[in-house]
Formats: structure tokens, sequence, C-alpha cells
């Protein structure tokens, strides 16, 4: 079971996402397109489960696979079974060889799925007052669905879809829930 933990704001989180970022470089054929820091852990101010979000958008998802042998000796885990075939997801930090993941590493082909993570996370570091308001909704849910990482998640999907319409259609803030 994975129990949904949320930390304070870390100014390292930054640096962690640098680090992997310079070593993702080294990982793939063709360079990757983009490589960016998603997730509550990419807006500094915002709680959250401390593990470092990262989308790497490339030219199709062959490269991402081509990739996987030096992702993988570099301490990644692929997850082989994931049933979004339209990403590659990775993890670092899996036991027996660390104790809690640190890194989730999503690879897409689709530019519009990582545009839809930077429209987020970007409206966020732009908002304090809308990220208050997702603070507050994250610690509720964490609190109500600790033990279930797929509820905590679902549950947030409203909240962000709201921050996305908002965003796309030009208003300058969505209503705080």
């Amino acid at each position: 079971m994975d129990e949904i933990h949320l930390v304070p704001y870390d100014g390292e989180w930054p640096r962690k996402f640098a680090v992997e970022r310079d070593f993702f470089a080294t990982c793939f054929v063709a360079p990757p397109l983009r490589i960016e820091h998603i997730g509550s852990t990419a807006i500094p101010g915002l709680s959250a489960k401390p593990i470092i979000d990262i989308m790497v958008l490339v030219i199709d998802l062959d490269h991402g696979r081509a990739a996987l042998p030096a992702l993988e000796a570099g301490g990644y885990s692929h997850w082989r079974d994931n049933p979004d075939t339209a990403r590659l997801f990775l993890v670092k930090g899996l036991p027996p060889s660390a104790s809690q993941r640190t890194h989730h590493l999503h690879i897409v082909a689709d530019p519009a799925r990582l545009d839809r993570h930077l429209l987020f996370r970007d409206a966020l570091r732009a908002d304090p007052a809308l990220r208050d308001a997702y603070q507050a909704l994250k610690i509720d849910l964490a609190e109500r669905y600790r033990l279930d990482r797929e509820a905590y998640t679902d549950a947030k999907t409203g909240f962000v879809e709201q921050v996305l319409a908002t965003v796309r259609s030009g208003r300058s803030s969505p209503d705080a829930r």
C-alpha cells in the first residue's frame, strides 16, 4: 500500500530535477525535444509528495524505448505493463535498492500532453492564491485518501480541469474551491 504523505516545499527539488535532466540528456540517441519539471514539486511554496515528476517529450516513443537501457542503468525501473500506451513510465527509488520512490519519469511523444502539465504548473506558479487553494485541497484529500493514491489523484481532477479551462479561456483566475 502506498501512503499519501505530503511534505512542505523543499528548495532542493529544482536542483534534484536539474541533476536528472542532465543525466537524461546523455541517455537518448536523439536529444529529447523538451525535458520539464512537472507536478507539485515544480511549484515553489506548494506541499507535495517528495517525488520529482519529470516529463520528457520525444519525437516518437521508439526514441524513448531506445533510451530504456541507459535509464535503467541509471536507477530507473520501467513499468512495462503500464496500461497507458501513450507514454513510457519509469520510477527511481524502488525497493530493494531504495526505501522509497524519489522520481517519476514520463516519456511522451504528444506535445499536447506536456503542454497540459505546463499550463497547470505555470498557472499555480503565477498565482499564489490559486496555489494555496490547490494546497488546501491536497491536504484535505491526503487526509481522506491517505492509503489510496488513485482516489487521491482522481479527486484532484476537477480542480485541475477547472484551472486548465480558465487558463485556456484567458480569464485571470478560476474560482477557488
